[in-house]
C-alpha cells in the first residue's frame, strides 16, 4: 500500500508536468481539494483544480518539479521537492500579475497529500513564495512588478 501511494503521487506529478489538465483533475476525488498555502487559495472541482497547473505552465513553460524525498504513512504522502522553471509568461497571483522576468526559479516546496481509494482527497502545497518572488526579482521591486 505504501509503495502504491507513492506511485500514485509520482504519477500525479508526471501528469501535471505533462500539462494534462484532464488527467490532473481525474487524479482527485469528487470532493478533492488543492490548497496553495503560499497564497491561501483553495481550489475545488474540475474547473478550479486545473488552475494552478495552467497558471504555472503559462508562467513557466519549462516547469519541472524535482522530487527529492517521499514520506508515506498510510494514506498520507509528504514530498520534499523543488519547483523549477524559467519565467517566460505572466504569473497570475491574487494581488495581480507578475510580468515575465526571464529569470529562473528553483524554489523549495513541501507537498502533503491525503489519498482516498487511490485518488487525491486533499493536496496542501507549501511552496516558498518568498524564495520564488526573490528569485524572480519581485521582492525588491514589488510595485513595479505587478500589473493591476
Amino acid at each position: 500500500m505504501t509503495a502504491d501511494n507513492e506511485q500514485i503521487i509520482r504519477q500525479a506529478y508526471k501528469t501535471a508536468e505533462n500539462k494534462d489538465l484532464e488527467g490532473w483533475v481525474a487524479a482527485f476525488t469528487e470532493d478533492g481539494t488543492f490548497t496553495d498555502e503560499s497564497i491561501g487559495v483553495i481550489y475545488r472541482g474540475p474547473d478550479e483544480l486545473s488552475k494552478t497547473v495552467e497558471i504555472y505552465a503559462r508562467a513557466f513553460p519549462d516547469m519541472h518539479r524535482e522530487l527529492y524525498r517521499f514520506y508515506v504513512t498510510g494514506d498520507i504522502v509528504v514530498v520534499q521537492l523543488a519547483l523549477q522553471g524559467t519565467h517566460l509568461g505572466p504569473l497570475s497571483l491574487p494581488l495581480g500579475t507578475v510580468r515575465p522576468t526571464g529569470k529562473r526559479m528553483d524554489a523549495p516546496c513541501c507537498d502533503v497529500f491525503e489519498l482516498s481509494d487511490g485518488k487525491i482527497k486533499r493536496f496542501d502545497c507549501y511552496p516558498s513564495g518568498t524564495v520564488v518572488l526573490t528569485q524572480l526579482g519581485v521582492i525588491n521591486d514589488l510595485g513595479a512588478a505587478l500589473e493591476r
